[in-house]
């Protein structure tokens, strides 16, 4: 399969280059400094040069609170952008994959998200991926994936607490209002795969099983790293963070676990990463 990717050196990036690789695929992998998504031209070569069956968009400005300083930047990337690979997309007959978030609903929901409840984005960084979502969704052939609370090779939420804990902190302070559910790239990876392969179009949530919150999270972590360290529950008020967050973003993934297997639960997936990881 020929396949080009986007924010191949990010967490998700790094996990599909990785698996097709393994797969044997044909592939052009493409992340900065070399390799700028808003620049239209750019763009149109590597496409029309790979002439891919499949790209896979997993370069994204995921910099929430800076997004609220820098709209214009988010924008660029995770809406003008996605037109442009659309269009290309369309110009060589190539299957768009593109990842969304579940920051594009408003965390009112008292029941996980579905594919067709409407959203409703807080933040800057939800509105511009709503924008390519709907840019996405104008290439013939496209599968918008819409993941939650991701980590994998590179900084994330886990490296952050496990910094805290390696450094000797006595306590944590984690954010215990929000809720949603954690994702293992590599797990992620293999769900896409599994997609394109099952010949899927459209919408799909994918996630890994369970929810929880941040703090809950971090006791996790903190729990399978073997440390003792109290966590305490703050709420999203006492974080103080530039960029509203929805308070509740679980998604519903029925429609995707429908097509086979569920992603495992996020626990496990967690000890996976971790082994991956050691130092």
């Amino acid at each position: 399969m020929r396949v080009l990717i986007t924010g191949a050196r990010g967490q998700l990036g790094r996990a599909l280059v990785d698996l097709g690789r393994g797969q044997g695929w044909q592939l052009w992998a493409y992340d900065l400094p070399e390799f700028d998504l808003t620049d239209v031209g750019a763009v149109q070569e590597a496409v029309r040069t790979a002439q891919p069956e499949v790209i896979f968009n997993a370069a994204a400005f995921t910099a929430v609170d800076r997004a609220e300083e820098e709209p214009e930047a988010a924008f660029a990337v995770n809406a003008r952008a996605v037109a442009t690979l659309a269009s290309v997309a369309d110009e060589v007959g190539a299957l768009l994959v593109h990842l969304s978030t579940d920051y594009v609903f408003d965390g009112q929901n008292s029941r996980p998200y579905r594919e067709d409840d409407p959203p409703n984005p807080l933040s800057v960084y939800g509105r511009s991926k709503l924008e390519g979502e709907k840019a996405a969704a104008r290439a013939s052939k496209h599968l918008i994936v819409r993941t939650s609370w991701l980590f994998g090779r590179g900084w994330n939420f886990v490296e952050a607490i496990r910094k805290q804990l390696l450094g000797g902190a006595r306590q944590l302070r984690v954010v215990a209002d929000q809720f949603g559910r954690p994702t293992y790239a590599e797990d992620l990876a293999e769900a896409l795969v599994r997609l394109v392969n099952a010949g899927a179009y459209g919408l799909f949530h994918v996630a890994n099983t369970g929810e929880t919150n941040w703090a809950g999270f971090a006791r996790e972590i903190a729990a399978q790293l073997g440390f003792s360290v109290p966590v305490v529950d703050i709420s999203t008020e006492e974080a103080g963070r530039p960029a509203p967050r929805p308070r509740y973003s679980v998604l519903d993934t029925a429609k995707f676990d429908s097509l086979g297997q569920p992603l495992p639960p996020w626990q496990e997936a967690l000890a996976r990463y971790l082994r991956a990881t050691s130092r």
